[in-house]
């Protein structure tokens, strides 16, 4: 199962490093990672995916509390959040496909990025199921490339 992981850490040099080798020391894969700097001055926000059991995930929750530049973990999954995904995605789109592809595109909320004469990159966010719909559905025109983020996540606020 997927689990994702919210992790707030100080945001110094090597920092990244030490949580990825917290994974790769354990044998832990990580399937993506997101890091961008906080409002907070020297902050910087963590989203981890990766995969594993119950107590799998319980052992990476409790080495990353011991890093010593780890201010907060918070197990996305045991929580109410927001997620969401980008991808980009470069689609063959000639003339007598253009038109379809730019519907699904407004059926997905997609934006136009980029245009050439037969070629259309779109910019898709939303939750993995969303873009894999999407994917699927654009493989038939001919994906030329694709770029995808990992998850981007944060708590729900208490109401």
């Amino acid at each position: 199962m997927k689990h994702v992981l919210s992790v707030l850490v100080e945001n110094e040099p090597g920092v990244l490093a030490r949580v990825a080798g917290l994974f790769s020391g354990r044998g832990f894969n990580i399937e993506s990672l997101n890091v961008a700097p906080t409002l907070d001055e020297g902050v910087s926000h963590m989203t981890i995916t990766t995969e594993g059991d119950a107590a799998i995930i319980e052992q990476i929750i409790k080495q990353l509390r011991k890093l010593v530049t780890v201010i907060k973990v918070v197990h996305i999954n045991e929580v109410k959040s927001i997620q969401r995904r980008m991808a980009l995605i470069k689609v063959h789109a000639g003339d007598a496909g253009r038109a379809e592809v730019l519907r699904i595109a407004d059926i997905f909320r997609c934006k136009v990025v980029d245009v050439s004469p037969d070629e259309l990159t779109l910019e898709a966010t939303g939750d993995e199921e969303k873009i894999l719909a999407l994917i699927s559905l654009l493989q038939r025109f001919g994906i030329k490339e694709v770029a995808r983020t990992g998850a981007v996540a944060m708590k729900r606020s208490m109401q």
